[in-house]
């Protein structure tokens, strides 16, 4: 029987590489994201593939999207928490508390929702159990100038990992965090044209492709679940993050 996965932000960027890994490997995968169109491409018609258009941001559409996934597999085995999205760097005073508010519900409030639908699905599925995978960044740990929202954001997916890491225990539900620099998507291509560094100067970053996310995410949701990668960074070998600042 096919394993089933859940990837939030799947119609670009790292989602759309793993969801098309874990469709590769065999799993059927449930593509997460507000626009459908998007979502249609990423899948490319795949049979393994549903289509789960919702807000990350709205729980009674995530709720519903989770329901319709469970029915339709029977159960779900994992969540790849992956839906984000960044801001210019900016320093704290020139940052508009509404944009802040934006983040904050996608990065955050949105992993939040669519980790409860997935806790709430594998603690009363037979057997029991699942696993979910939490998105952070090397920003979870060093911050880049200018980042205070996504830094915040970040840091907070940790707690939020080790959290449900502990609630799950119960439950047989593993939860871990994969924690990503500069791999190469629409939002890291600034990185090869410049960014502004710790000391003011703007340099071009090490990337790396996308694709070594996709399948570090799938040795993680593949292990069984009485074993865990708690934290995992994959980045480009030579990017400014040992000694960042």
């Amino acid at each position: 029987m096919s394993k089933t996965i859940i990837i939030t932000g799947a119609g670009g960027g790292i989602g759309r590489d793993c969801a098309g890994a874990f469709l590769e490997a065999g799993w059927k995968v449930g593509f997460v994201g507000r626009r459908r169109a998007a979502l249609e491409e990423a899948a490319g018609g795949h049979d393994g593939a549903l289509l789960m258009p919702c807000d990350v941001t709205k729980e009674a559409e995530v709720d519903a999207a989770f329901d319709e996934a469970a029915r339709a597999w029977g159960r779900i085995d994992a969540l790849f928490n992956n839906a984000g999205v960044s801001l210019g760097g900016a320093p704290i005073d020139e940052i508009a508390v509404d944009d802040w508010r934006n983040l904050i519900e996608i990065n955050l409030t949105g992993s939040f929702i669519c980790a409860r639908a997935a806790f709430r699905h594998m603690r009363r599925q037979d057997p029991q159990g699942g696993r979910i995978i939490n998105n952070g960044s090397v920003s979870a740990y060093v911050p880049r100038w200018g980042s205070t929202p996504y830094t915040a954001s970040k840091h907070a997916i940790t707690g939020l990992t080790r959290s449900i890491s502990l609630d799950g225990r119960p439950y047989n539900i593993a939860c871990g965090q994969i924690d990503i620099g500069n791999a190469l998507t629409d939002m890291a291509a600034k990185m090869t044209k410049g960014v502004p560094q710790a000391d003011g100067s703007i340099a071009v970053e090490p990337v790396m492709d996308a694709a070594h996310v996709a399948s570090s995410v799938l040795h993680m949701a593949a292990l069984p679940l009485d074993a865990n990668v708690q934290f995992m960074t994959v980045m480009a070998t030579n990017m400014p993050y040992i000694g960042r600042g």
